[in-house]
């Protein structure tokens, strides 16, 4: 197969860096290159009526791996997620220049229906502002504490396809999702914006019941625990498990961490939300919003070497230039797991 002069290819080691390529599954590689090789040769034929192709970018190899940014969704949104490709799932990778046949690299079937079929998720940390010097000043009392424990429980009740850990003065939620399988029959069930009702939500309750404002940290990616739930909760209901590996709380601390010392350093005032590139940008804006040239800083991300900068906003600010996909009432800002 590939057997043209005109078709490169590449090596696991050797795949370009930083270039539009796409997935495709080892099954279409022979039907692939006969349609290439026939096109090369003047046939009427096209090798882009083969299979179907996941949009990528390589962006680092580690040797057993490489690192990838995926674009699961680039027709509504601009969704970007980082995700790992293992050496052992790689088959082949060719490119055509001579005819603009960008880099298709051939993955493992049940690898690249998987990518597909597994859930990720959606993370964010949240944590009151000033909570020290309340606790200088007595002013948070058990009453109080007890009565917010109420009001983030009755939220909980109307989010359910959302995770909530508090410890009081903080919060990490956690919500899951698909990006949808055609062939399957499965929907895609991303919707981030969620996340920013839900927020803007938790600082009126901080508000009413502490008189403390909040600021929030978000980041989306990958969920190993896919097919699990929300939470594990032990039969004896003294163990918690978020079903999630520490990485992405990592990354969220990361950019917390370099968002205190942005403010410091003067180069940025406080803000009510800190939201990972990738998340930032996947967020469904009205057309002509111009999203990237709006302010940010980088952080050291833990796990990617591209989109390691964070955006700075409100909610109310992203809030009103986003696509209105909800009323604005209480039912329909309702996020039910499975929707």
């Amino acid at each position: 197969m590939f057997d043209h002069g005109l078709i490169e290819k590449y090596s696991f080691e050797t795949i370009p860096l930083d270039r539009d390529c796409v997935l495709m599954s080892e099954v279409y590689m022979e039907e692939f290159s006969k349609a290439l090789e026939n096109m090369l040769r003047g046939e009427e034929t096209s090798p882009y009526e083969v299979g179907y192709v996941s949009p990528v970018a390589v962006r680092r190899i580690n040797g057993p791996s490489m690192e990838l940014s995926w674009y699961p969704n680039t027709w509504d949104r601009f969704h970007e997620v980082s995700i790992t490709l293992p050496n052992e799932v790689f088959r082949a990778a060719v490119e055509c220049r001579a005819y603009d046949v960008m880099p298709y690299i051939f993955v493992s079937d049940d690898w690249l229906e998987q990518l597909h079929l597994r859930e990720y998720s959606v993370f964010a940390l949240i944590d009151a502002i000033g909570v020290k010097q309340a606790i200088e000043n007595n002013a948070l009392d058990r009453t109080k504490l007890l009565l917010l424990r109420d009001r983030l429980d009755e939220l909980a009740e109307r989010q359910l396809a959302i995770s909530f850990i508090s410890f009081a003065d903080s919060l990490i939620l956690k919500s899951n999702y698909e990006v949808g399988y055609f062939d399957k029959g499965r929907k895609c069930s991303y919707r981030p914006e969620m996340l920013l009702h839900v927020i803007k939500e938790i600082d009126g309750i901080y508000r009413d019941v502490l008189g403390l404002s909040i600021y929030a940290v978000l980041t989306q990616g990958s969920n190993e625990y896919y097919g699990e739930s929300l939470l594990h909760i032990s039969k004896t209901r003294n163990h918690v498990c978020l079903n999630s590996l520490g990485v992405p709380f990592a990354e969220l601390l990361a950019i917390e961490s370099a968002a205190k010392k942005a403010i410091k350093a003067g180069v940025h005032p406080p803000m009510q939300l800190y939201l990972d590139e990738q998340y930032y940008l996947s967020l469904n804006f009205k057309y002509g919003y111009d999203k990237s040239s709006k302010p940010k800083s980088d952080y050291p991300a833990i796990m990617k070497t591209h989109g390691t900068n964070y955006y700075y906003s409100t909610c109310d600010t992203l809030l009103s230039v986003l696509v209105n996909e909800m009323d604005g009432s209480p039912s329909s800002l309702v996020y039910r797991e499975g929707e």
